[in-house]
Order: structure tokens, then sequence, then C-alpha cells
């Protein structure tokens, strides 16, 4: 046995009990006996009422020195995707030479400032930079600032992944759960911070689809996008527009986007090069674009198109990318397991069919263990900075450092 092995399963039971129960035995088989490092659990809100039973039932069946989870709207485990029904998964690992450590962050005010000294960042997650952690994370959507927590990681860690999500399944605040340790929260944010023999490579799929060609902003006002190579930025969409077959205008009128390239040297940009944001509205009077994030004269950016077809596209794009970069047989080689964190409007929503995100990564890398959940929001890099995506698959692939990967 290599020095990481990681299992999952999934389990409909109705009662929690037997689910975690049954979970837990599964992956006692699946990895053989001795210590487990970690276990993620994931729950739907059918077992709400018993949220706080779930530390504790985990730990029991399963002895693992670390526990992260939270509640999904849907979750994602044993080669399956199960949303709108009840369902538990349990993903474990045994990683020799790695250490997990838990931490529990408040709400917004127990964030240090961003403009203060790294070491109260590494305070706060029990964590030195020197160690070269790696991160999972866990939000409770109506009480964290997952956008300023990416941002101050970023600045204190700025080589470690940073992968997770807000959790979902809750309609207003105190409805949701996060589980660390032996403990439940009803807010806040949950994580683990992973250091040792353990490399965490990050993948985004966005989902999108390119369209016209890549344009620089020559004007702009925080959000508001006023000009395109010199002319308005309205008229620019116009043109990319008028090129559109038919399919695409009609796709254009629901699901139009715009794409920041995040490397200003990047020559030939592609799949999981483009930070994917909203436009929010458009002001044809004044030729001005409205895009969900602050702009900066001098990017480049290119409109981008969304799709069940062009996520697909977009998925397969971002994971064959990954196997280059890496080596196709080192990629499914050492890959041990993944974590997917999965938007609510993903699934069997957007393809028409289940478990296709987890399909498309075992097409990739081969039956890797895959764990996870459907979220309100997803963390995850684009161009080495981490941010807070919609509509987004983003995946964290486990497997030991390699030999020119060791701390320095």
């Amino acid at each position: 046995m290599g020095s990481m092995r990681w299992a999952t399963a999934i389990s409909r039971d109705t009662d929690l009990d037997e689910a975690v129960a049954g979970c837990a035995a599964e992956l006692r088989r699946e990895l053989g006996e001795g210590p487990v490092s970690l276990a993620l659990i994931f729950v739907t809100p059918h077992h709400r009422e018993r949220y706080r039973e779930v530390p504790s039932l985990v730990l029991s069946h399963l002895g693992a020195d670390a526990l992260l989870g939270c509640s999904g709207g849907g979750v994602i485990g044993g080669g399956e995707e199960v949303e709108g029904a009840p369902a538990v998964t349990l993903t474990a690992a045994r990683m020799r030479n790695v250490e997990v450590r838990g931490f529990r962050i408040g709400g917004p005010g127990a964030l240090p400032d961003l403009d203060g000294p790294p070491d109260a960042w590494e305070e706060l997650v029990g964590a030195r930079a020197a160690e070269e952690p790696q991160f999972v994370l866990l939000a409770d959507p109506f009480s964290s600032d997952p956008v300023t927590l990416l941002s101050g990681l970023d600045y204190a860690f700025p080589g470690a992944a940073k992968v997770g999500g807000l959790a979902s399944g809750a309609t207003s605040a105190g409805e949701g759960a996060l589980f660390v340790g032996e403990d439940y929260y009803a807010s806040g944010t949950a994580g683990l911070a992973l250091t040792g023999d353990v490399a965490v490579d990050t993948v985004v799929a966005q989902g999108c689809k390119p369209v016209g060609g890549v344009m620089q902003i020559t004007s702009c006002q925080d959000n508001v996008l006023q000009e395109l190579d010199g002319r308005p930025a309205f008229k620019a969409l116009e043109e990319v527009y008028a090129a559109l077959d038919e399919r695409d205008r009609k796709l254009a009128g629901s699901a139009l986007f715009v794409g920041m390239l995040m490397d200003e040297f990047e020559e030939e940009p592609g799949p999981g090069d483009f930070l994917i944001r909203n436009l929010i509205g458009v002001d044809p009077q004044n030729g001005s674009l409205g895009v969900g994030e602050r702009l900066q004269e001098g990017m480049r950016v290119q409109f981008h198109l969304r799709d069940a077809e062009a996520s697909a596209e977009d998925l397969r794009a971002v994971l064959t990318g990954y196997e280059r970069a890496m080596g196709p047989a080192r990629a499914s080689g050492e890959v041990s397991g993944a974590l997917l964190f999965s938007c609510l409007g993903r699934g069997e929503g957007l393809y028409g069919e289940p478990g296709f995100d987890t399909g498309v990564l075992h097409e990739r890398l081969g039956p890797v263990p895959v764990g996870g959940f459907f979220c309100n929001g997803e963390f995850g890099p684009v161009g080495g900075t981490s941010f807070l995506h919609g509509y987004t698959s983003s995946f964290g692939l486990f497997r030991p450092r390699g030999p020119r990967e060791g701390r320095q």
C-alpha cells in the first residue's frame, strides 16, 4: 500500500444511525486495518433534526484523527451525486506523514485586518506558512465573509491550495450545519490545514465557452465597464452578438458572462485562464456594462456563454489540461482521492443526468474516490488567486508530494 489511500461511500438510508454506520463499515473495508487520518461527512437537510449528533456518530464508527463536514442540498460520494433526496456521504483517507488540523472561525468580525501582519492569519488557522499547508474550507453563507477570508489566506499562504464551498440546504441563518472535530456549528467557517507529505492540486471548471475575441479594457470605473478597445463596451458587445449563430444568440439572452484574463502575459488564453463573472447590467444610452467584479484599465476580457454543452466541454478541457501538465500516467496513478465542490446550479438540473461531473473526472483520471457536496458558492483559484465562484465545480485532487515538492 502506498503512502496515501482514500475511500468514499454513500447511503440513502433515512435513518442517520444506519446511514453513518453503513458508510463507515464500507470505508473500513476499503481502507483496511489501521488509523484513519481524515474523515469528511456531507449530510442532506433531511437529517436536520440530528445535525448535532453527526460528529459523535462518525467518530464512534470511524475514529478519525480529524473530521470536517457540512450540510448540503445535494451530496457526492461512492461514485454518485444525490440531489433532492435523503443521503449521507462519508469520505476517509489514510495518509502517512501528514498532519491534519481542524479549525473554526466565527463571523466576519473574527477575521484579521488585511493590512495587518500575516502571523495573525497563521494564528487564526493554526498553521505556519513555513509548513506549506493546504486548506479545505467550508463556510456558512449567512454568517461568514469568504471573500475576505480567501484574500487573507492568499496573503498569508500564497502558495497554498484553498478549496471548498458554502454550505447549502438551508433557507435562513441557523438552519445549516458545519462539523469540525467533535463539534457542530450553525455559523462561521470550518476548515482543515494539511501539512507534510501531501499535495492538493486544484482544478476549477467554470462551465463557459468564449465568444468573440479578447479585448482590452480602455476605460472603466469600479465594476462599470465603459470602453473596450477604445469604443463603448455596449457597442463591442453588439458586434460580438451580431457574429453569433442563432443558437448562441438565444443563449446570450440569459447566460452571457464576462471573463477576465488573469495572466496579463498569456498569449493564447484557453480554458481555466479566465475568471468568469456575471454581466449584471447594460446601459445602451452611455454604452456601459455592469460586471460582478472590480475592473482595472488594461485588463483583457472576453465574453462567455454558459449551457450544458459548454459546461461539459469546459470540464473536460480543464481536466485534460491538468493531465497534460502532470503527465497522463502520473495524474491517473498518483491522485489518491478527490473532493468535489459543485454548484447547486449544476448537476442533473444542468446536464439532464445524474453524476455527470463525477463521471467526467473518472473518465480522465480513472476510478479515483470522490466525495463532496453541492454548494451555495465554490472556492478555488484562477490564475493563482483564490475566488468565490458560482456555477462552478472546484476539485481538490490529493496525492503525495513529488520528490521536487518538498519544503525548501
